[in-house]
């Protein structure tokens, strides 16, 4: 089994590679394609991933690369974790919004809708390719906004599926503050890629999650930067990501005076870099856990295994067996949190739109299970976001000032013209190199 990882550079790889060491036996990897174009990323990334493989004995071979084709070649699925513009991109992203009032974030909002517009030709790109070297490959999409670039793909038709590490997160977060082991933990999580709620979580089929915000608010609060009183009111809880649209004041105030997550971010690659780079270091370093994706390896492991009908992917109870198909007669699906198309999951959305939830998958894809309707307070922001996903999805695909202006006008965090007016020629003018349009 090979498996590549389009962004193999990144920081985050010794993490996906921890996970195929210590799940060895849900996913025998044979070989591990790591590509990327920075070649000064790539070396001491591939040496680390050497180390730790040897470290825990696992016989996989690790190939860097800066040709696609060659990563991709025979590659039975294909991991997307890149960043069109680097960090230096990132770090516009979360700046210039600031100076029109707005949220500067790499996700969403206009510093996430840029960082789309960058991303999805790039992206369509690479799927183009592995699919002419392997129409079979299944991709994984990693990549921010998780939302958008999943639906660009597949509704190009690709074989693809949206990860994000929020949800699972939580699952394990959950069962340390409860004392239970994670695959114990189930979760109501639903919403759209960085807009989600956690409404019920249980513990071996029983509802705990009033013990939990009773026992554990003031932790929760912290984790999520929110006052408890608010996570006490609505009695689930959000998302991170959330603090962007129910704090956004407070949240520009704060992004205006300290220094920016992208500079950060920067800080730590570069010192995760110097460490990778120590020959002496066999396995992950603790710093990389303050750099985010934290499980991330986990659940990319769980979900390329049960794509590609591994049995070791333990069997959820109550979950139909894959019907006959690509994957089979009988295959094994595992219920998972992915992004896929919505297909009536959420009735007041498109059939198209991509939503985050608890889906069955195997080797036909991923199927998602059935969800309680979801509340006004949150169905009207699922809605509006939505709708600028579509817009976003657009204006990456077609271009034009036109595009991103209807697009940043849809967005909750924008919705006045003459801030969407600014943003739009800020985010064009900090862009023009990444817009072919331009």
């Amino acid at each position: 089994m090979k498996l590549a990882v389009i962004g193999g550079g990144s920081t985050y790889t010794p993490e996906l590679v921890d996970g195929l060491a210590r799940l060895r036996d849900v996913l025998p990897v044979e070989e591990l394609a790591l590509m990327d174009p920075a070649a000064d990323r790539l070396g001491p990334v591939g040496g680390l991933a050497r180390r730790i493989l040897a470290r825990q004995g696992h016989p996989a071979r690790i190939t860097t690369t800066g040709d696609l084709e060659a990563a991709v070649d025979g590659a039975d699925a294909v991991l997307l974790q890149l960043r069109v513009g680097g960090q230096a991109a990132r770090e516009n992203d979360e700046t210039w919004p600031l100076e029109c009032g707005c949220v500067g974030q790499e996700t969403t909002g206009a510093g996430g809708l840029a960082k789309a517009l960058r991303t999805v030709p790039v992206v369509l790109d690479i799927a183009e390719r592995v699919r002419r070297a392997n129409p079979d490959a299944w991709i994984v999409d990693f990549t921010n906004p998780v939302g958008i670039v999943t639906r660009a793909l597949l509704t190009a038709g690709h074989r693809a599926v949206g990860l994000c590490n929020v949800a699972v997160g939580f699952q394990y977060r959950f069962a340390a503050m409860l004392g239970v082991r994670p695959e114990q933990v189930e979760l109501d999580h639903v919403g759209l890629n960085h807009l989600t709620w956690e409404r019920g979580v249980r513990v071996d089929g029983q509802e705990v999650l009033p013990r939990l915000l009773a026992e554990h608010g003031e932790r929760i609060a912290g984790l999520l930067h929110m006052p408890l009183p608010v996570i006490a009111r609505l009695g689930v809880v959000p998302s991170y990501y959330l603090r962007y649209f129910y704090a956004h004041d407070e949240v520009v105030r704060q992004l205006r005076t300290g220094p920016s997550r992208a500079s950060e971010v920067a800080a730590t690659e570069r010192r995760l870099l110097e460490m990778y780079a120590d020959p002496t270091l066999d396995e992950k370093p603790e710093l990389l856990g303050t750099r985010g994706g934290a499980h991330y390896s986990e659940a990319a492991v769980a979900l390329t295994a049960a794509l590609l009908g591994r049995t070791g992917v333990p069997e959820e109870p109550g979950v139909p067996e894959e019907p006959e198909g690509r994957g089979g007669a009988g295959a094994v699906r595992n219920v998972q949190v992915v992004n896929t198309f919505n297909n009536g999951t959420l009735p007041f959305l498109p059939d198209d739109a991509v939503v985050e939830v608890p889906a069955a998958v195997g080797p036909s894809g991923a199927v998602p299970l059935p969800v309680a309707p979801l509340e006004p307070l949150y169905a009207g922001l699922v809605s509006a976001v939505t709708t600028y996903e579509h817009l976003a999805l657009e204006a990456a695909l077609h271009g034009g000032r036109d595009r991103v202006f209807d697009a940043l006008l849809a967005h909750p965090l924008v919705g006045q013209f003459e801030y969407a007016e600014k943003l739009t020629d800020r985010l064009v003018a900090h862009n023009r190199d990444h817009l072919a349009w331009a």
